[in-house]
């Protein structure tokens, strides 16, 4: 079973390893991020299972070029003559080795650790990812040795990637290494290329037979450490579940050689890997130093890599989010701890708008594969920052993309290489309007509301009213419509060899409901304002629009909303969940009877445990399991799927009808129950997983970990307990 902790200030996710099968073991998995949108992800066993796990994924151009940097390491204890593996990884069909049988608890704080014992030997192994540099600490910490005959022997061996994260590694890559001062310099034999430094030391002094006649075996030492050259690629080691997703799935990996410690007593032995953008050769000086950016060089720890320095910013770093959080109930630390997660920096390269080339705040929209989208920063941005009471942060955000805008437009994403917006979603701008409205009256900040957001609210209006790209414009009814048969412009994005799997061109139900809502907010701002002209003007704009959704999109017959009128009038009248935005949203063009109608519906063909499925079951489209290859997991994405962000707009939308009663926020609180168990249960373990199969019992799918369904199960959570 699995149980919430508390240390010090920080909540940790404890898990008793005894007995548990690999298999479940595999399952779970556990993600550590800095600020920079990289990472370190494996599963809770040390077993890599996807391309994307790794001891050290970082970014070369932050939050571009993610670089996968360490794989793993394999990890061996020699003992009175015995051996014994630390390691899990998986060949064609079996585990060698097999570390996972000596493991005896995991857990989760600031770090990740993972308790062995055997043959009377007792450690911890610790993975400690820094902040504001892509740099990964290791710590091995043997606190007890039992009954020794000689010196036990540590061995540790480091895999290398140093590839594009979404990409798999073989044997003909041109790796090298060199040994500079105190560490091992990796690096493609290539010009540009980027590098890898590792460095292994033990934290105090090491005691055996070899240290006191002070004999340095052959090869290099640090402070303990022997490092053997010793190069070597591992072949075909397998990654499940990109097997299962019908990806390529095998992968070479590279060894440069093992680090060596041998000691007759307690020790604790770290090793540091940093990954950097070196593009000369000869700027790689060989040490941690050389890879800081300047803004972090005044931190003395960076400089000399000291390990209680930076678990101690760690935990001060929580415990300002934990403070900024002002509750006391542990559910909605844990929550918040996960929101911290997603908050990243966005660092413009020499092409940077205006000249600026500070850090900013973004949301990255999950891990391990999205960068910063438009869409699901806005979305999640209530959730994440405002309710986390991060107000400068959220600030920053919605400043940031403001400034990106073009032809009335909020980027939907950047590209994974470099600062490029892309501009495909008709829904973007909009969520960046209702979530400018909701840092207003969460901070009443109206000087950056009116000076910096406001502006581009209007010019979004305008845009979309007269006409931008993608045939966005307004109709003569005063709906938005958008698109052909070509583009995907909403959230259901889903295409396949160049096929729209969920054609929703024309005028699709939440845009609209967003566009109402929109105009509602400006009419409500310039009325309290005063203004009476600018007001009269939304309120005329608003009007037009509610008695044309009323219209177009109540489905009398059905009780429910149409999904979407296409171009040539023809109604879509599929049961989906994006009615609910026209019930949740602040302002609703539907009456309280429709309302109603809508929330039943959608509680009686569409709820299930984890949020919203994207299409009743009863549907002949439904697909019930997102599986297979890429088709068929397309096929699947908006067509039964399983989302949880959804679970807020919905619970938002019930509370709502049911005039927020003590008796609807009970009930509201049993939707969102297994959401909250699935949090420190489940799968990436602190995290919310993207989606859901449609079909109990609802096994977790997509991406590990996702910026929306954390941050709208933050708003249903403080919703029901408001």
């Amino acid at each position: 079973m699995l149980t919430l902790q508390k240390a010090k200030s920080t909540e940790i996710v404890s898990i008793p390893m005894d007995n548990r099968p690999v298999e479940d073991s595999l399952s779970k998995e556990w993600l550590l991020t800095n600020e920079r949108g990289g990472y370190a992800s494996s599963t809770i066993v040390g077993c890599n299972t996807r391309r994307y796990h790794g001891l050290l994924i970082g970014s070369l151009n932050p939050l571009a070029n993610r670089i996968m940097g360490l794989a793993n390491c394999l990890e061996m204890v020699i003992l009175n003559g015995k051996v014994f593996n630390l390691s899990t990884f998986e060949f064609n069909g079996k585990f060698a080795p097999e570390g996972f049988k000596h493991i005896k608890q995991f857990r989760r704080d600031t770090g990740v650790h993972i308790d062995y014992q055997f043959d009377g030997l007792e450690l911890t192994k610790s993975v400690y990812l820094l902040r504001d540099t892509d740099m990964v600490a290791l710590v091995y910490d043997f606190t007890r040795l039992g009954r020794i005959e000689k010196p036990m022997e540590f061995v540790l061996r480091p895999f290398v990637g140093l590839r594009d994260f979404h990409a798999l590694q073989k044997s003909y890559t041109p790796l090298c290494s060199t040994w500079l001062d105190d560490g091992l310099s990796i690096r493609h034999d290539v010009p540009d290329s980027c590098e890898l430094f590792l460095r292994c030391h033990s934290l105090n002094p090491v005691r055996n037979s070899i240290a006191r006649n002070n004999m340095i075996p052959e090869g290099k030492i640090s402070n303990g450490v022997n490092f053997r050259k010793d190069q070597e690629w591992w072949f075909n080691f397998v990654y499940r579940n990109d097997k299962e997703r019908g990806q390529d799935f095998t992968e070479d990996l590279w060894s440069p050689g093992f680090f060596k410690c041998c000691t007759d007593s307690p020790v604790k032995i770290v090793l540091w890997a940093h990954l950097s953008d070196r593009r000369k050769p000869e700027s790689a000086v060989g040490s941690i130093e050389a890879g800081v950016p300047k803004h972090h060089k005044e931190k003395e720890y960076l400089r000399t890599p000291n390990i209680e320095a930076v678990c101690e910013d760690l935990h001060k770093h929580q415990s300002i989010m934990i403070a900024a959080a002002k509750s006391k109930d542990e559910k909605f630390r844990t929550l918040c701890l996960a929101a911290d997660q997603f908050i990243a920096k966005r660092i413009p390269g020499p092409e940077g708008r205006e000249g600026n080339h500070e850090p900013r705040t973004t949301v990255l929209a999950g891990f391990p594969w999205f960068a910063d989208w438009g869409r699901d920063a806005f979305i999640a941005l209530p959730g994440l920052l405002l309710s986390a009471g991060r107000l400068d942060e959220a600030k920053s955000v919605l400043t940031t993309f403001a400034a990106a805008a073009d032809e009335g437009m909020i980027p939907n994403r950047f590209d994974d290489y470099c600062d490029t917006a892309y501009f495909n979603s008709v829904d973007a701008s909009l969520w960046f309007i209702n979530a400018a409205f909701q840092y207003l009256y969460a901070t009443d900040d109206s000087k950056t509301f009116t000076q910096q957001l406001l502006p581009t609210i209007r010019w979004i209006i305008d845009c979309y009213h007269d006409g931008t790209r993608f045939d966005i414009c307004t109709d003569a009814d005063g709906l938005i419509t958008a698109g052909n048969e070509e583009t995907q412009l909403t959230w259901m994005d889903a295409k396949h060899d160049g096929v729209a799997i969920t054609a929703r061109y024309g005028k699709a139900v939440e845009i609209n409901a967003l566009w109402y809502n929109s105009l509602c907010r400006l009419t409500e701002f310039y009325t309290k304002r005063r203004d009476t002209e600018t007001a009269e003007h939304y309120h005329a704009m608003a009007d037009k629009v509610k008695s044309s959704f009323c219209k177009l999109f109540w489905n009398e017959t059905s009780g429910y909303l149409n999904d979407c009128i296409l171009p040539d009038g023809s109604v879509d009248a599929t049961l989906r969940p994006n009615q609910i935005f026209a019930v949740s949203l602040g302002f609703s063009p539907l009456g309280r009877r429709e309302q109603t109608s809508v929330v039943d519906a959608v509680q009686k063909n569409l709820l299930t445990p984890y949020g919203l499925r994207t299409l009743s079951a009863a549907d002949s489209r439904y697909r019930g399991k997102y599986a297979g290859g890429q088709q068929q997991r397309d096929e699947a994405y908006h067509q039964g799927t399983v989302w949880p962000y959804l679970i807020g707009p919905f619970v938002e939308a019930y509370l709502k009808v049911n005039d927020f009663s003590r008796k609807s926020k009970r009930k509201a609180a049993e939707f969102i129950e297994p959401l909250m168990r699935h949090l420190t249960e489940d799968a990436c373990l602190g995290q919310l997983c993207e989606i859901f199969d449609g079909d109990a019992p609802h096994k977790p799918r997509g991406c590990i970990a996702q910026a929306w369904s954390v941050g709208e199960l933050i708003r249903a959570y403080q919703l029901v307990n408001s």
